[in-house]
């Protein structure tokens, strides 16, 4: 059964021109007693509640000496807490036929919840869900299981030429910056993580004030009011301003790192920091980089690379925005002795678009499958409480979703062009290559 949302949606497809005066979604905004702030949308349709809590806890607040603490915590919080142990919680869980998740990001962190909304299943699943969240016990012989288990994947993933070119890239893309940490941590890292490591995280993280509730399904608003109020309260009292992240520093100068290693293919990364999540410039770059890398077929790097030449199957360009500016990133994997054609294709096309940008037909082309997919982002309860955790933890208008097609179709080529100009120097990259050695000449080409 198609949901009101996706109706609504596929409506405002078909004025897309217009920005229409209705909301896509009725969402209802409120803070709990203790400053918890809560996003809401009542839909009846199916007999199931989704519900999350999340706070500004990811990797990104982890310090270098200490990496890997924020995802511990994260892990172990549903490990054993408020009498229970992993097994109990587990089993509480499935009783009911509910899901409980984790969250954990660069940004935030959480846990989420997916029950049926008849009273008694509701209530046994958001009693487990509050006693995670409030009261935690971290036990430490889990602790010492959890540190051996990440430090054995992080063995084996220093090993894989994906994960050491992915390591380098953040490195040199963000140097002393948070963003610049493996969000496991690190060997030698995770090994000193103490028990008191992550009660000191938790309680200065996931504090009721910093906690942000999002919630739709088969509830009223009073009953909505009801949860957010229990989910929030017992959680830590705030010790002062909400967690911040440092400024990024945008690069200097362009930098390249080759990285020797005997896998069959190329594995190459280019890329600097990008947009923040609430960048004046985020829609002339989300539907431009749709064009340049992020369009799949339709875009010109894989058009360049592969449909051209043949020198790689897959290649994509794409930007995570973040509180802070997110990696732009552009992807793609070549055989060995391709490797440094393959560089300069995409340092080509990279350094085109940013100087000449889109043609008219390629935005106008990029517009109607960005516009033609969207009902598809909110044809669902679990995409929308998506799209409700990150309005509310970025603080985003609550009219987000009800002119994200407005905002599409308001994008032009001098927009695009601008934009990419002020944020991405293709002469400023850092360049990533781990597999074979590639001649001086290639490697240094814009960087």
């Amino acid at each position: 059964m198609r949901s009101r949302a996706a109706a609504l949606g596929i409506a405002m497809l078909l004025t897309a021109t217009a920005v229409p005066a209705w909301a896509i979604l009725p969402i209802q905004t409120w803070q709990t007693a203790g400053g918890a702030r809560v996003y809401f949308v009542e839909n009846h349709d199916l007999p199931i509640l989704d519900v999350s809590v999340e706070f500004a806890a990811g990797a990104g607040y982890d310090r270098a000496e200490k990496a890997g603490v924020a995802a511990m915590t994260n892990r172990l919080m549903n490990a054993g807490a408020d009498g229970m142990d992993e097994n109990d919680i587990a089993r509480r869980i499935a009783d009911v036929g509910a899901q409980l998740g984790r969250r954990f990001e660069t940004d935030r962190a959480g846990y989420g919840l997916r029950t049926l909304s008849s009273a008694r299943e509701r209530n046994q699943a958001l009693d487990v869900m509050t006693r995670v969240l409030r009261s935690p016990s971290f036990p430490q012989q889990v602790l010492e299981r959890e540190k051996v288990r990440v430090i054995a994947t992080l063995k084996e993933s220093d090993t894989k030429p994906d994960s050491i070119a992915s390591r380098a890239f953040y490195r040199l893309v963000y140097r002393d910056h948070p963003y610049g940490l493996r969000a496991s941590g690190e060997v030698d890292t995770v090994g000193k993580i103490t028990r008191a490591d992550l009660e000191q995280f938790y309680r200065g993280h996931y504090a009721a004030p910093y906690a942000v509730v999002a919630m739709i399904g088969d509830v009223t608003r009073g009953e909505a009011e009801a949860i957010a109020d229990q989910l929030a309260r017992g959680l830590p009292a705030a010790t002062g301003a909400e967690p911040s992240l440092p400024p990024v520093t945008a690069l200097a100068a362009g930098a390249v790192r080759m990285i020797g290693h005997e896998a069959t293919q190329a594995h190459i990364m280019i890329g600097a920091p990008g947009i923040s999540r609430d960048d004046p410039d985020y829609f002339p770059m989300f539907v431009g980089n749709y064009i340049l890398g992020g369009g799949g077929f339709a875009s010109r790097i894989l058009e360049e690379v592969r449909q051209k030449r043949g020198l790689a199957y897959s290649a994509y360009s794409y930007f995570s925005p973040q509180k802070r500016e997110g990696p732009f990133l552009i992807g793609l994997q070549t055989q060995r002795d391709q490797a440094g054609e393959a560089l300069e294709v995409v340092r080509r096309t990279l350094r085109d678009f940013v100087s000449g940008g889109p043609t008219e037909q390629e935005l106008r082309a990029a517009k109607l499958n960005i516009i033609g997919g969207f009902p598809l982002r909110i044809d669902s309860n679990r995409k929308i409480h998506e799209y409700l955790a990150v309005i509310g933890f970025y603080r985003l208008p609550l009219s987000y979703l009800e002119d994200f097609v407005g905002n599409v179709e308001r994008v032009t080529v001098a927009a695009i062009r601008e934009a990419f100009a002020r944020r991405i120097d293709p002469e400023r990259m850092v360049t990533v290559v781990v597999g074979p050695e590639i001649p001086k000449s290639a490697s240094a080409g814009g960087n």
